[in-house]
């Protein structure tokens, strides 16, 4: 009896099922071990998915295994009858054990350890010490998450979120995603690149919810801040300043290919050869440029006013950013001033698109809030996504997203983490 009550620890069933036997076999030229289980009466005839008492339908397809953590180097499996039951809200379904999660071939522990290592191993170190295909990996990675978004509200207490997309695969395939900023959590993520698709966010939200949120970053895409702010009616939008930075360091090298293009024409090709090579001195910022990079930018100082009056914008918008306040909305004011009497075509081009976006830019610059954090996220799920190579579902990319930035990954079994 010892040893079947052993056996119950080992397996990580513990007192909620009563250990009948212990068998070791070999199938398929392979040694394992069979652990036969039986649940206690008052654990009997649940639904598996609302673990509500239920009547008995049929025995459904007889005794079922289920994969449990390795006794060294040997698999071992739970054996136990599987009945099914039917459930008032969930009709005929499989009758719920408490050593796994509903429709799973494996146990919790068993789960648990692999979305443990997938999130902190490569993915040939899970497939080969777990001894499970990728696939099945992906699988575990959906039930986990699913699990842990069940038992808390994932949308609980959000008040400041960064919405942003991210491409992956090949074919313009995006995922949209949310990121809280107070905790650093990535609350939701999607299949799609439309309005229609963050509306699901929104729409999952709900109206009371969404009413709580202060802030939104974002890019300046018209159709995330328009869904953004007509459903989160209390919320200010912030434009990300590195997306504002980026236009006017675009607008720099439109001005730098139309001089160069016109010396060309001029026939001055001596400077416009050097002209060329400039390129990384106009777009670094001064305090990371080298010697060489000084002197080349100097050069243009001396050369070519229009360029360098060109520079000095990028130079000054970007300022901007590295202030708060009042005195941030006040150096904006000034740059759009000076930028809409440049006679500089892309630069009063970019004056009239960020006019346009101003109370979004003050915003940002009010409350110190970026996409930062979201680009941030977006780096590290580039590396989960090509982990996740292999994956034959979109549903399993995303939770395994979810499970690494989402907060979802459990302690390996029989270990917490320290407080």
């Amino acid at each position: 009896m010892r040893s079947l009550r052993l056996w119950a620890r080992v397996t990580g069933v513990g007192n909620r099922g009563v250990v009948v036997g212990v068998r070791h076999v070999v199938e398929a030229d392979e040694e394992v071990i069979v652990v036969s289980m039986r649940l206690h009466s008052r654990r009997r005839a649940r639904c598996g998915r609302c673990n509500r008492r239920a009547g008995l339908y049929d025995s459904g397809d007889g005794r079922r295994r289920w994969r449990a953590l390795d006794a060294g180097t040997t698999k071992v499996f739970i054996e136990a009858a599987a009945p099914r039951v039917s459930c008032g809200e969930h009709g005929v379904t499989v009758a719920a054990v408490p050593w796994a999660r509903h429709d799973a071939r494996h146990t919790r522990d068993f789960d648990d350890q692999v979305a443990w290592l997938v999130t902190h191993t490569s993915k040939t170190a899970v497939v080969e010490l777990m001894r499970v295909s990728w696939r099945s990996v992906g699988a575990i990675a959906a039930r986990v998450v699913a699990d842990g978004r069940a038992a808390q509200d994932p949308f609980d207490g959000l008040e400041r979120i960064g919405i942003d997309e991210i491409s992956y695969r090949r074919g313009h395939k995006y995922l949209m995603i949310v990121v809280d900023h107070d905790t650093g959590r990535l609350v939701w993520i999607a299949e799609g690149h439309d309005r229609p698709t963050l509306q699901g966010f929104f729409d999952l939200l709900g109206p009371q919810r969404a009413s709580k949120i202060r802030l939104v970053s974002a890019d300046a895409a018209e159709w995330i801040g328009d869904c953004a702010i007509s459903n989160c009616t209390n919320a200010e939008l912030c434009l990300d300043p590195f997306h504002i930075v980026r236009w006017a360091t675009q607008a720099l090298d439109v001005v730098r290919r139309h001089t160069w293009n016109l010396l060309r024409r001029l026939g001055v090709h001596g400077q416009a050869k050097q002209l060329k090579n400039c390129r990384y001195a106009l777009w670094k910022n001064p305090e990371d440029l080298t010697d060489r990079q000084q002197s080349k930018l100097a050069w243009i100082a001396r050369h070519n006013g229009r360029l360098f009056r060109a520079y000095l914008l990028k130079e000054q918008l970007r300022l901007v950013f590295q202030h708060r306040g009042a005195d941030a909305v006040a150096m904006l004011d000034t740059w759009l001033s000076w930028a809409r009497r440049s006679q500089i075509p892309a630069f009063v081009e970019l004056y009239h698109r960020i006019k346009k976006h101003r109370i979004g830019i003050i915003a940002a610059v009010t409350h110190g809030l970026s996409n930062g954090l979201t680009e941030s996220v977006n780096t590290k799920l580039r590396l989960i996504t090509r982990i996740a190579y292999g994956f034959k579902s979109t549903d399993n990319l995303i939770a395994l997203c979810l499970l690494d930035r989402g907060g979802y990954c459990p302690d390996l079994p029989g270990r917490q983490t320290a407080a």
